[in-house]
């Protein structure tokens, strides 16, 4: 992970300690110290997924996920913010990053952040930060999938995956989701990687944003 505050890293530390079969490769306290760290790491030493701070000095979030993507593009990133910054919530998102977080989330949510971008390629994203995301998107165009804005809700969604679109648009996690429809955890993010897949997109708030452009929900 990366976080220049020793406070946060230490906070996010004990979080993951809880959790022994995940193994924290190693930290660092700016987007250079992290860039240096994870190119000098044997390809097999390489982390599956990062929790990457925006605001840092020397080098800020934004910047290092769109670096890092670029050297090592199967590395998920997941943006842990205080919120403050949302202005860079849609930079962060363009950059590659696969979800962002607040720094209060438990550290339940955390795990379940990895498991959810390592299994389904799945989007975890705050309520709170679902909800800014939507805000800044639209007054923004959206990346352009192949459904054009006007056009009814495709015809290839099941009624299951247009019930878990409706939720995801509305912010919540699968597994708030998994409990109200009574379905796996699992179930539910397959549904949403085929929604993803179906709508041609790649993440939460491309979902959010063509879901209200086009009146779906």
């Amino acid at each position: 992970m990366a976080e220049d505050n020793q406070v946060n890293r230490n906070t996010f530390l004990q979080k993951i300690k809880l959790f022994p079969e995940l193994e924290l490769v190693f930290t660092s306290v700016n987007g250079n110290d992290f860039l240096e760290q994870l190119q000098g790491l044997p390809h097999h030493k390489l982390p599956q997924v990062v929790f990457m701070d925006l605001e840092m000095p020397e080098k800020d979030g934004v910047a290092t996920i769109r670096i890092a993507k670029t050297l090592f593009p199967h590395i998920h990133f997941i943006v842990l913010t205080v919120f403050d910054d949302d202005e860079k919530i849609f930079e962060a998102i363009r950059a590659g990053a696969s979800g962002y977080l607040l720094k209060h989330e438990p550290a339940s949510v955390l795990k379940e952040s990895i498991e959810s971008v390592m299994e389904s390629g799945g989007a975890p994203m705050s309520p709170a930060i679902a909800r800014k995301a939507l805000q800044l998107l639209s007054n923004t165009p959206a990346i352009k999938p192949n459904t054009q804005a006007g056009e009814s809700l495709p015809e290839n969604l099941t009624e299951r995956e247009y019930e878990i679109l409706k939720h995801t648009v509305n912010g919540w996690d699968a597994k708030r989701i998994a409990s109200v429809l009574d379905l796996s955890v699992l179930t539910v993010r397959k549904h949403i990687a085929n929604i993803y897949q179906k709508l041609h997109v790649n993440s939460k708030a491309q979902i959010i944003t063509l879901a209200h452009k086009n009146k779906w929900v």
